[in-house]
């Protein structure tokens, strides 16, 4: 069983923090498509001390898509292995990223055993952020995912009830509450909202 902790970076100073607090085996960084100078600079100098004792690996990013960095993230979390305990910690990116990395945590809670942030006011202090879940039933994640596909052709809802089995009653119910969970939007026929983008990861 390996610790894995997977954060954003930006500023150095809270990953060097996590890293060393949790020792972990494996630092997944989230960086830029295309790192600025700063960025480049801290991902040397983590090269040449983290990386001397711990596997360190760099994924690169969008900078400002958070739905996007929240499927990369999730696809990261996937990938590692059923026994490894995984770390998140949102402190040091760009607050896109880190929000894009905090919903993929949501995604996967429970595959994440803890989610950090640091506050810069005090770089001693750990705030462990609540580990929350999106809680789709099976008939909801169906919705999302006949939606997703669908988004495009305009989706009727008997096409839908009868691609997903449902009844015309059931499925009017679960887009009410996918709607009112700020899911999916019905203004302009059946569309995921971000958030139904990232739900259904």
């Amino acid at each position: 069983m390996a610790k894995v902790l997977i954060a954003t970076l930006y500023s150095i100073e809270p990953v060097l923090i996590a890293a060393n607090r949790l020792g972990p085996d494996r630092l997944i960084l989230l960086i830029d498509e295309k790192p600025d100078e700063t960025q480049t600079k801290h991902l040397q100098i983590i090269d040449e001390s983290i990386g001397l004792v711990v596997d360190v690996k760099k994924v690169p990013t969008k900078v400002y898509d958070i739905v996007s960095v929240a499927e990369k993230c999730v696809e990261i979390i996937d990938m590692q292995p059923k026994n490894d305990d995984i770390f998140i910690n949102i402190t040091a990116g760009r607050k896109t990223k880190a929000l894009g990395l905090l919903f993929a945590a949501y995604a996967r809670c429970t595959r994440v055993k803890r989610i950090a942030y640091n506050p810069e006011e005090d770089t001693n202090a750990v705030i462990w952020l609540p580990k929350l879940g999106f809680k789709l039933n099976e008939s909801q994640k169906k919705i999302l995912h006949a939606i997703d596909k669908k988004e495009h052709t305009n989706i009727s809802i008997t096409e839908l009830a009868e691609h997903i089995g449902l009844s015309r009653a059931m499925l009017y119910r679960s887009i009410d509450e996918l709607r009112d969970l700020g899911y999916i939007t019905t203004e302009d026929g059946l569309m995921l909202t971000d958030a139904g983008k990232i739900a259904r990861l």
